[in-house]
């Protein structure tokens, strides 16, 4: 489902998986909404994308996306999902055939939970001429330019103290200019790891990994586990990680970890590598931790009031199988644009473009914006826009009202 996997495995199923009630294989039997939605348990997981009813509890565990994002769905029509995530879906359809156990009777609608199949048909409509207009090819340049920028900052931050010295001043410049570095990083990293950027997925995810690894020193695949799982179920409870408390370490048999973990490590250490070579000569081992501190104290800040402001403020809520659109809009607003807020926010502040075409490239989210606006218009979906400052100011706002929430609480038990 989450296409942030590099897929790897055999089309060959796993034992039980693609076997309908009588016991054979193949997909000629016929179910209703109601029977798939039964099959929404761990160790029992049905789902149905395009009509056609798979299951996939076996397989689910090893879904190169996690298996977590993948048992979101179990139960309900993935369609839009599928089609959301993956570079190719025809390819990854291939994988998908032993899995099949049949289709939805003929008297079933398309679409489960009493969605409403008007507004899917034109949300497929739009990205059916989102595609047929190139709006999911990136430029090449664009982001080639990009990484060039992140690395002249890197090495201005260090030619800075070569040829100037290290005083208080030039060290808070240095800082300053790595922190800026660390989060442009973090959005190209970002792009890489939604297959945004290269036609084929794997070298989305060999950039992935340098990027996110070499130049910011963490784990590629541990952001995609998470990271997909907020674009799959945002602002849901106990299926998005963004608004769940954080486990520090995902490890057991949730996803493939053993190879992933020192593949991941290796990437990393070679981003402190590099640090500690380039700045123990000036600042020795204990002022080159002070300072790699220093600027994940800056970055983190930086990355935490962008990527909140377009969800904190918005509605919260437990599982409520909404359609593709709806969900991501309940969920998601976007900073007006500007050259300044473009380039700050790595073009997050089209938070909705890109969470209803996740693999669509960022210097396409403007053109696509007005085509979206006007769908929602005509469904009475609500498209919020705020200015940056509005956008900060709510999640000041939405801490406080949840302060308040749990003080009351607290005085009141």
């Amino acid at each position: 489902m989450g296409g942030g996997g590099q897929q790897t495995e055999s089309s060959e199923p796993a034992k039980g998986d693609g076997v309908g009630p009588d016991g054979e294989r193949g997909g000629s039997a016929v179910y209703t909404w109601e029977e798939v939605q039964r099959h929404c348990h761990r160790s029992d997981q049905w789902l149905v994308i395009d009509r056609k009813v798979y299951n996939i509890t076996q397989w689910a565990k090893r879904h190169p996306g996690g298996i977590r994002v993948i048992s979101h769905f179990a139960g309900e029509d993935a369609t839009e999902a599928f089609v959301a995530f993956h570079l190719d879906p025809n390819f990854v359809r291939k994988f998908l055939k032993p899995l099949l156990i049949g289709e939805l009777a003929p008297t079933e609608p398309s679409q489960d939970q009493g969605k409403n199949a008007v507004l899917v048909q034109d949300f497929q409509a739009l990205r059916d001429r989102v595609e047929s207009e190139g709006l999911l090819r990136a430029r090449p340049l664009f982001f080639s330019l990009y990484l060039g920028h992140i690395l002249l900052l890197e090495a201005l931050a260090l030619g800075l103290l070569w040829v100037w010295g290290t005083s208080w001043s030039l060290t808070l410049l240095c800082s300053l200019m790595l922190a800026t570095s660390q989060a442009q990083a973090g959005w190209l990293q970002h792009d890489y790891g939604h297959l945004s950027v290269c036609k084929k997925s794997g070298w989305n995810h060999k950039l992935h990994k340098f990027v996110i690894g070499h130049l910011k020193g963490a784990s590629a695949n541990w952001w995609n586990h998470r990271h997909f799982q907020h674009h799959a179920k945002p602002n849901v409870f106990s299926k998005d990680p963004d608004i769940n408390s954080l486990h520090v370490f995902v490890l057991g048999d949730k996803q493939p970890v053993e190879v992933v973990i020192t593949i991941d490590l290796a990437w990393s250490m070679s981003f402190y590598l590099r640090f500690f070579c380039c700045y123990y000569p000036f600042f020795g081992f204990f002022g080159s931790v002070a300072l790699i501190s220093f600027v994940r104290f800056l970055e983190s800040h930086w990355f935490v009031w962008v990527t909140q402001m377009s969800h904190l403020p918005m509605e919260m809520d437990h599982e409520r199988h909404q359609d593709w659109l709806t969900m991501q809009l309940s969920a998601t607003c976007n900073i007006e644009q500007s050259t300044f807020n473009d380039w700050f926010s790595g073009h997050l502040n089209f938070q909705i473009e890109h969470h209803l075409f996740p693999t669509m490239p960022r210097h396409n989210y403007h053109l696509v914006a007005p085509l979206v606006r006007a769908l929602c218009e005509k469904h009475g979906v609500p498209y919020q826009v705020k200015t940056l400052q509005k956008g900060m100011t709510d999640v000041v706002r939405s801490l406080k009202k949840s302060g308040d929430l749990w003080l009351d609480a607290y005085l009141h038990k």
